[in-house]
C-alpha cells in the first residue's frame, strides 16, 4: 500500500490555503457554515463567491498531477519521442488532448495508457476486473451519469467514497460531486474496464430502459401496442358498414370505393410529380462546398459518437473499422460503439483479436425481446459522449467529408433543426437488373423527395443509416421505438411533431444493394411494415396529429407514408382488372367502371406509370447514372414486387409485428465504396454477413 493511500487525505481548504485562494478567517467561517448546514466544505467555499469552479478544480488537480503524460510515456519506453512530437504537433490541429491523441492512433495499449495516467495523477491504478466495484455504492438512479461521464464508485475507505475515474475534469468531477454522497478520492482505471463493468452491473437497468422507456413515459408513440381499441373499433365498424352496403347497394358501392381509390392514387401520384419538381431545385439543396470543408477547423469541431449495430458480421468488421478510420475527421473527437448482440459470440471475439484503437468500444446488448435494431441503438446510446450522433450499417461506405459537412450544416441551419439526413444510394450500382431498379428508386427518394419534403415542411421518414442527430434531441426524445421496425420513419414524424425540423444534405452514404430477389422481398416487407406500424401509431388521435403538423405536414403524411401502403396494396388488384379485363375482353366489370371512370383509371394507368418511369429515368440523370435510364422501362414490373412485399409486411404486421427480419448482405461481388462510378466499379468479393 502506498504512502498515500495510507496517510491521513487533505482537506479541500488546505489546497486552496496553499494556493492562496482563500485566507484562514474564510476557511473558519466556511467550516462554521459547513458544520450548520451540513454541506460540503468546497459547497460552501463556492456558494460564497470566494473561488470559482475552475479555480477549485485546478487547487485539486494540480496537487495530483505529476509530470506530462506524454514525457512520462517516452520514460516508461511505451512511445518513442518521435511520436509524441507527432501527437504534439497533431493536437495544435485538431485541438484535443495528448492523451487522446495517443489512444486514437493505438501507439500505446490502453491498459498501459492508464497506469501512466494513474502516475501522472499521482494515484493508485485499479483493474475493475480483478478489483469489482462494492455493488452497495452503486445507485441504479445515476446509471445514466456512471456511463455517459466514465466513472463508477468503487470502495468505501478511511471515511472516503473512491471513485474510479478514467479522467479528471471539471464536468466529471461535477458529475461525481452531484452522483455520489459525502466526500470522495479518486482511483485510476481503464475507461474500458468501467464500460465492461457498467454492462455487467447495470445490464437490467439499461436493458430495461432500451425497451421499456418510451413505452413507458410515451406510450402513445409506441407500437408496443399495435392496434389500440379505438382504431379496432373504427376497422370494425368500417368492415361492418362496407359489408352492409355491399349487400344492401352492390354496384354503387364498389363505385365508391373504386372512386376513392382511384383519386387517392392520382392525388398520391401527383404529390410525387410535385417532390420530384420541388426537390429538383437548387435552392431547396443544403449544400456544403468543398471549399467550406477545407476551410472548417478541426479544432472548432466537436465529438461525434457513431453507432455501427451489427449481428453476425464477423467478417464485415475489419472492413468496416477501415472505412471509419478514414474518415476526415479527428480521430480523437470519435466515440465509435460497435454494437453487438451477447450471443453472437463469433463477431465478439473478432472485434477483440483486432485490438481496435480507443475510439472503438464493444458493447455487448443483453439478449431481450424485441431483438431489434433500435433496441440496440437505444442500449448504446446509454454509453454515448458526443455532442452529435449518426448510425452506420456493417456494409456502409460514407464519403470521407460527410461528417465535417453535417457539422456545417447544423452551423448554417435553423437552432430548432434536430437532424440532418446524408443521402443514401448503392456502390453495386450495374449488378443486376434488381440493383439498378433499387439504385434508381433510392436516388428518386434521397435526391428529390426527401430535399422536398424538408422544403414543404412534411414528416420526412429517415433512412434507416447516416442520419445525424443533435444527441440532446435524441435523448429528449426518449431514442428509437425499439418495437417499430423502420424507427427511423417513426423518429422522423415523432421530431416533427415536436417542433424540431429535419435537414437533408449533400453527402451520400453507399450501401450494398439486393440483388436477390427474397432477401430484396425479405428486407422491403420489413420496411413496409414499419410504415404501417409508424401510420397507426401516429393516427390513434387524427385530430391532434392534424393540430401539431398543419394541413400541409398532415396531408403530406397521409399521401407520402399512407400512399405507399395503400399503392402497394391495391395495385396487384387494379392490374388483376385490367389485364383480365383486357385479355378476356369481359364485361363483367362494365357496372362499375362507368365510362368516366373508366377513362381516369385508364389516365392513372398509362400515363402514371408513364410518368413513374420518367421519374426513375430522371434519378438516373441526376446521378449521372445514364446507363441505368432505359431499365426505368420495367418500373411495373418492380412495382408488382412491391405489391408481393407489401402483402408479405400486412400478414407479419397482424401475427408477428416486431419481427425483424434480418437482410443478408455480403452476397455481392462487388467491392465496398465510396468512390462510385458506373464504370469503374470493380468486381472484387467483398466480406459479408448479415443486417
Amino acid at each position: 500500500m502506498t504512502q498515500m493511500e495510507t496517510s491521513r487525505p487533505r482537506r479541500i481548504g488546505d489546497f486552496l490555503l496553499e494556493q492562496k485562494l482563500i485566507t484562514d478567517e474564510q476557511l473558519a467561517e466556511a467550516l462554521v457554515l459547513q458544520q450548520g448546514q451540513g454541506l460540503r466544505l468546497g459547497e460552501v467555499i463556492l456558494a460564497k463567491g470566494w473561488v470559482t469552479a475552475s479555480e477549485l478544480y485546478d487547487a485539486l488537480t494540480n496537487h495530483f498531477r505529476k509530470g506530462r503524460i506524454g514525457d512520462l510515456l517516452v520514460e516508461r519506453g511505451l512511445l518513442t519521442q518521435e511520436r509524441l512530437d507527432e501527437a504534439i504537433g497533431i493536437q495544435k490541429q485538431w485541438g484535443t488532448r495528448v492523451g487522446d491523441i495517443i489512444l486514437s492512433k493505438a501507439w500505446v495499449r490502453p491498459f498501459l495508457f492508464y497506469q501512466v495516467l494513474a502516475e501522472h495523477f499521482d494515484k493508485p491504478f485499479v483493474n475493475l476486473i480483478d478489483d469489482a466495484p462494492d455493488m452497495e455504492l452503486l445507485s441504479e438512479e445515476h446509471y445514466h451519469s456512471y456511463s455517459e461521464n466514465l466513472f463508477i464508485p468503487w470502495r468505501k475507505e478511511h471515511g472516503l467514497t473512491k471513485v474510479a475515474v478514467a479522467d479528471l475534469d471539471a464536468n466529471v468531477m461535477a458529475e461525481i460531486e452531484s452522483a455520489v454522497d459525502g466526500p470522495v478520492d479518486f482511483v485510476v482505471t481503464s475507461k474500458f474496464d468501467i464500460v465492461w463493468t457498467l454492462q455487467n452491473y447495470g445490464n437490467a437497468y439499461y436493458s430495461e430502459k432500451s425497451v421499456h422507456e418510451l413505452k413507458r413515459d410515451q406510450p402513445q408513440y409506441s407500437a408496443s401496442t399495435v392496434f389500440t381499441e379505438r382504431q379496432l373499433i373504427f376497422f370494425a365498424i368500417l368492415m361492418t358498414v362496407t359489408m352492409l352496403s355491399l349487400a344492401i347497394w352492390p354496384v354503387g358501392t364498389l363505385i365508391a370505393i373504386n372512386v376513392f381509390i382511384t383519386v387517392f392514387l392520382i392525388l398520391n401520384f401527383g404529390l410525387r410529380v410535385l417532390f420530384t419538381w420541388v426537390g429538383g431545385d437548387k435552392k431547396f439543396d443544403n449544400m456544403i462546398t468543398d471549399a467550406e470543408v477545407e476551410a472548417v477547423s478541426d479544432a472548432s469541431l466537436p465529438t461525434y459518437t457513431v453507432l455501427v449495430p451489427m449481428y453476425k458480421e464477423s467478417e464485415s468488421l475489419p472492413h468496416l473499422a477501415e472505412a471509419l478510420r478514414n474518415l476526415d475527421y479527428p480521430l480523437s473527437k470519435l466515440d465509435i460503439k460497435i454494437i453487438l448482440e451477447e450471443d453472437d459470440e463469433e463477431t465478439i471475439q473478432t472485434a477483440k483479436d483486432l485490438a481496435l484503437e480507443g475510439i472503438f468500444e464493444i458493447i455487448r446488448v443483453p439478449d431481450s425481446l424485441p431483438k431489434t435494431k433500435p433496441k440496440a441503438c437505444n442500449y448504446a446510446l446509454n454509453f454515448s459522449r458526443g455532442e452529435l450522433v449518426t448510425i452506420y450499417d456493417g456494409e456502409d461506405a460514407p464519403e470521407a467529408d460527410q461528417l465535417k459537412k453535417v457539422v456545417l450544416a447544423f452551423r448554417k441551419a435553423p437552432e430548432n433543426t434536430a437532424v440532418i439526413q446524408a443521402r443514401l444510394n448503392y456502390f453495386n450500382v450495374a449488378e443486376n437488373w434488381l440493383t439498378r431498379m433499387f439504385t434508381m428508386e433510392y436516388s428518386l427518394w434521397f435526391d428529390f423527395y426527401l430535399p422536398a419534403l424538408d422544403a414543404l415542411k412534411i414528416p420526412i421518414p429517415l433512412g434507416g443509416t447516416s442520419n445525424h442527430f443533435k444527441m440532446k434531441v435524441l435523448r429528449e426524445l426518449q431514442g428509437w421505438d425499439p418495437y417499430n421496425v423502420t424507427e427511423d420513419c417513426d423518429l422522423g414524424v415523432r421530431l416533427t411533431q415536436r417542433g424540431y425540423r429535419v435537414g437533408v444534405v449533400n453527402s451520400t452514404t453507399y450501401e450494398e444493394a439486393n440483388n436477390d430477389l427474397h432477401n430484396w422481398i425479405r428486407q422491403r416487407s420489413r420496411w413496409l411494415k414499419g410504415y404501417m406500424q409508424t401510420y397507426l401509431v401516429h393516427m390513434r388521435r387524427p385530430i391532434e396529429f392534424y393540430k401539431t403538423l398543419g394541413h400541409v405536414g398532415f396531408w403530406g403524411f397521409q399521401f407520402f407514408v399512407g400512399g405507399t401502403i395503400i399503392s402497394a396494396l391495391v395495385m396487384p388488384i387494379l392490374m388483376l382488372v385490367f389485364f383480365s379485363w383486357l385479355i378476356s375482353q369481359t364485361a363483367m366489370f362494365d357496372q362499375i367502371y362507368p365510362a368516366a371512370l373508366l377513362y381516369i383509371n385508364l389516365i392513372n394507368l398509362l400515363v402514371g406509370n408513364g410518368f413513374l418511369v420518367y421519374l426513375f429515368m430522371l434519378s438516373g440523370f441526376k446521378r449521372h447514372y445514364y446507363k441505368l435510364m432505359p431499365w426505368a422501362l420495367t418500373v411495373p414490373v418492380y412495382w408488382v414486387m412491391m405489391s408481393w412485399a407489401g402483402f408479405k409486411g400486412l400478414w407479419q404486421l397482424i401475427f408477428n409485428p416486431f419481427y425483424w427480419e434480418k437482410t443478408h448482405h455480403g452476397l455481392t461481388s462487388y467491392a465496398t465504396t465510396s468512390d462510385v462510378d458506373e464504370d469503374s466499379m470493380k468486381s472484387e468479393k467483398t466480406a459479408g454477413g448479415e443486417k
